[in-house]
C-alpha cells in the first residue's frame, strides 16, 4: 500500500513529547492509511504508550505534529478527539465497575450520539463479532474473566464509530487462546474502514496481525517497514539498539 497523502488517515511529524522536564517522545514520524493495521513494537519504556497519549491529547503537543485526514490536531483534548473519530483502547481496560456489561457499552452508544459521530458499529454488530458479551450483557464487568473485560474495552471504543482505532498492550496478561480469539476480530473491525494502531511486545503476533510496523527506542522510531518483510533481525537491533537477535 503506497504512503500518500490522500490515504493517509492519521499521521504524526517531528512529534516531540514531554512529561514535565523529561523528554520522552524525539521527532517521530509516522502515518496510518485508511483501513490499515499498524504496529507499534519495542521494549518497555521506549515511548509507545507515550506516543498514543500524545495523539489522544493527554500530553501537550504542537497542533502540526498531528494530523487527521491531513489537518493539524495536535493538543486537541481527549474528549474531542473522539468526537473527530480517533478512539482507545487504554492499557488495563478502565472500565466502569460496578457496571455492567451492557451499561459500560451503552455510555459509549449514548457518548456517540452526543457527538453526533455516526458509523456502522451498534451493539447487536459487537455482539455478533463478540457473542459472549450479549451472554454477558447483564454480567458486572468485575466479574468478567481478563479476555471478556478486554472485549467489553475493545467493543466500547468501536461504539464511539472511529476512523482510527489506538490499541494498548490489548494482550497483556491474557491467555494464548484469548489472545487469538481477540486478534480474530480484526478483519472485520478494518472491514468496516477502521485503521488500527496496535501497541503490542509480541512481535511475533504484532507482524501476523498488521500491514507495517514501526519499532520505538528511547522515543525514537529505530525500524519500519512492511510487517512480512522485515527480518527478524533487523527487528532485533531496532529493538534493544544493537545486533540482537528476536526468539
Amino acid at each position: 500500500m503506497m504512503e500518500t497523502l490522500s490515504t493517509s488517515v492519521l499521521s504524526t511529524h517531528g512529534l516531540v513529547a514531554r512529561y514535565g522536564d523529561f523528554q520522552a517522545l524525539y521527532g517521530v514520524d509516522v502515518t496510518v492509511n485508511e483501513g490499515e493495521a499498524v504496529a507499534l513494537i519495542g521494549a518497555n519504556g521506549a515511548g509507545k504508550s507515550t506516543f498514543l497519549r500524545a495523539i489522544m491529547g493527554l500530553l501537550p503537543v504542537a497542533p502540526d505534529m498531528v494530523r487527521l485526514g491531513g489537518q493539524p490536531i495536535g493538543g486537541t483534548p481527549t474528549d474531542r478527539m473522539v468526537q473527530k473519530g480517533v478512539a482507545i483502547v487504554p492499557e488495563g481496560r478502565r472500565l466502569f465497575s460496578g457496571m455492567s456489561v451492557e451499561d459500560n457499552l451503552r455510555v459509549a452508544v449514548d457518548q456517540a450520539e452526543r457527538l453526533g459521530r455516526k458509523g456502522g458499529w451498534s451493539l447487536s454488530r459487537l455482539h455478533q463479532l463478540f457473542p459472549i458479551l450479549k451472554e454477558k450483557a447483564r454480567t458486572p464487568v468485575q466479574s468478567l474473566s481478563g479476555g471478556q473485560q478486554q472485549m467489553v474495552s475493545i467493543g466500547r471504543a468501536l461504539l464511539c464509530q472511529p476512523k482510527v482505532l489506538l490499541c494498548d498492550e490489548i494482550s497483556l496478561g491474557l491467555a494464548p487462546k484469548v489472545i487469538r480469539e481477540i486478534y480474530a476480530a480484526l478483519p472485520e473491525i478494518r472491514g468496516q474502514g477502521t485503521a488500527v494502531v496496535l501497541v503490542e511486545q509480541d512481535v511475533g503476533l504484532a507482524q501476523s496481525a498488521t500491514d507495517r510496523l514501526y519499532c520505538m527506542l528511547e522515543g525514537r522510531v529505530t525500524l519500519s517497514g512492511r510487517s512480512g518483510e522485515v527480518t527478524r533481525e533487523q527487528i532485533g537491533a531496532a529493538y534493544f539498539g544493537g545486533s540482537h537477535a528476536v526468539v
